[in-house]
Order: structure tokens, then C-alpha cells, then sequence
């Protein structure tokens, strides 16, 4: 490849910015339909971790979900610390490996979780003391700031930004496949990159389907 094919393919890329919580099934639907639009369309993303505990810790929430929040404080915690020691390229096979756990695997032991997703990606298993550490919560918390800041407080995750224009979602079930996903794309980004575009929404009518 020459220098000036090189340079046009990479024009052609898609800058993507993707924030997630890894405890949310909202976000982990979301990131697999993102990943199937990755292995069609040309993405360059970049993934990010955010905290629904934080996000949440001033807020007049239920009993269970204030109850929640520990637990998804830990895996914030554990991808970030990963992240911040091991490199940015660690934080998506680590937040594959915690999801495929938690969402379609079902565990609700971050006991459980943290060790056997650290072992699959090839990391030491020992980097689980982080989850349970406040060592890197300042990086954390600049991290879920820094993509709650371009959509706002009234939201959660997943945020994605695209070529810079970032908003709240989609919350999807199931994750599209195919042409299907990619016909989403193309819509999700193009009333996003609309300035006086704020919302779309309607009520859920079905839980996170795994496959």
C-alpha cells in the first residue's frame, strides 16, 4: 500500500468514542451492536469506562439499586486500574471478558467475575485487589466526567461519541446483525449530528436478549 492510499483510507476512517459501565446489560447490548458495525464499516474506537455509581451518587435512588452499586464500583475500579498499568489496548478484551460473565454467564459474584476475566485476557490474577481500591477513582471519575460532560447529567450508559458529536445510547435488544446494524448506524449518526436534536425515546418492551 502507498503512502497516499494509506492516507485516504485513513480520511475514510470513523472516529468513535465509547463510554460503559460494565455491570449495565443496556451498555453491553449497545457495545455488541458496535462491534458488529465495526467488522463492516471502517471504526477507529476508543473505549472509555464511566460509573453508574457515580453517576448516581447523589441521587434519590431505590434501595436496590443504591444496593448495586458497590458491586459495579468494583468493576469501574478494575478497568481502570487495568487500563492505567496495563494500557488502553487491555480495556476492551477486559470489559469483553467481565461481560460475557456477567450479562450472558449470569454471575453476580464479582468474586467470582474479576479473577476468571483477569485469567482469560492473560492478566494476573492479582490485579483484582484494585477492584476493592480507591488508588485510581480520581482517573475514573475524570474518565465518567469527561463523556457524561458532552450529554449531560440526565443520562446513563453507554455514551458514544462519533467524529465528536457524542449522545446517551441506544438502548437496543436485541443487538442488530448484518445490514441491519449498519442501517442503524447510519440513522443513530445522522440524527445525532443534528445540533437541535435532543431526544427519541419509547417505553421498553423487552429486556437485554443475550446470544
Amino acid at each position: 500500500m502507498t503512502d497516499a492510499n494509506a492516507t485516504d483510507e485513513n480520511a475514510l476512517r470513523t472516529a468513535v468514542d465509547f463510554w460503559f459501565d460494565p455491570s449495565c446489560p443496556w451498555a453491553w447490548m449497545t457495545s455488541r451492536w458496535v462491534d458488529e458495525v465495526a467488522r463492516q464499516r471502517p471504526l477507529d474506537i476508543t473505549w472509555h469506562i464511566m460509573s453508574l455509581a457515580v453517576l448516581n451518587e447523589d441521587k434519590d435512588v431505590s434501595d436496590d439499586h443504591r444496593a448495586f452499586f458497590p458491586r459495579a464500583l468494583r468493576y469501574t475500579r478494575l478497568v481502570t486500574a487495568v487500563g492505567e498499568l496495563h494500557g488502553a489496548d487491555k480495556v476492551k478484551p477486559l470489559y469483553d471478558a467481565l461481560g460475557e460473565l456477567i450479562h450472558p454467564g449470569g454471575s453476580e459474584d464479582p468474586d467470582t467475575v474479576i479473577p476468571a476475566a483477569l485469567a482469560a485476557i492473560g492478566l494476573p490474577v492479582d490485579l483484582a485487589r484494585y477492584s476493592d481500591s480507591d488508588e485510581f477513582d480520581a482517573r475514573m471519575r475524570e474518565s465518567h466526567f469527561d463523556g457524561i460532560s458532552r450529554v449531560g447529567e440526565d443520562v446513563g450508559t453507554p455514551v458514544i461519541a462519533v467524529n465528536g458529536v457524542a449522545f446517551f445510547g441506544p438502548v437496543i435488544s436485541p443487538a442488530p446483525r448484518g445490514q441491519q446494524a449498519l442501517d442503524l448506524w447510519d440513522g443513530v449518526v445522522a440524527v445525532s449530528s443534528y445540533d437541535g436534536f435532543f431526544e427519541l425515546k419509547r417505553s421498553r418492551t423487552r429486556d437485554p436478549i443475550f446470544e
